[in-house]
């Protein structure tokens, strides 16, 4: 009997939790957020980043190609670019082509440059050949 009223008197010493207990667990709790939060943001601004490369290399490609099948120009400085499909995706883009000739005189081998503009910025830059046939 003395040992249950002992059991129970220990018990009932622990009445809930005290304020430090309730901080500490809650400062954890926050640390662990915000580290989460900024997993977050990290990985949306990636997201962000590999689409907007993505979708500029595939307009490079295609304009690329686009110049690539047009006519030949002997010492030509710049090729048309064809039309920029309409679209949110690709909103302030714009695509500049540029040629040189490897050799002087031309001797039909020339090296295209396509350069990706978004708002302003140069996205990405892709390198060809256009070949006289």
């Amino acid at each position: 009997m003395r040992f249950l009223n002992m059991c129970r008197a220990f018990v009932h010493c622990e009445a809930g939790t005290t304020l430090l207990e309730v901080v500490v667990a809650l400062a954890i709790l926050g640390s662990v957020a915000v580290g989460f939060l900024g997993g977050l943001v990290t990985t949306s601004r990636a997201t962000l980043l590999v689409d907007e490369r993505a979708t500029a290399l595939s307009l490079a490609q295609s304009q690329m190609e686009w110049a690539q099948n047009s006519s030949y120009t002997d010492n030509a400085t710049s090729y048309s670019t064809a039309p920029i499909p309409a679209g949110s995706e690709y909103a302030n883009y714009s695509v500049n082509i540029t040629a040189q000739p490897l050799h002087n005189p031309d001797d039909g081998i020339q090296k295209l440059t396509a350069i990706v503009i978004r708002s302003g910025e140069q996205i990405i830059t892709i390198e060809g050949y256009k070949v006289d046939r």
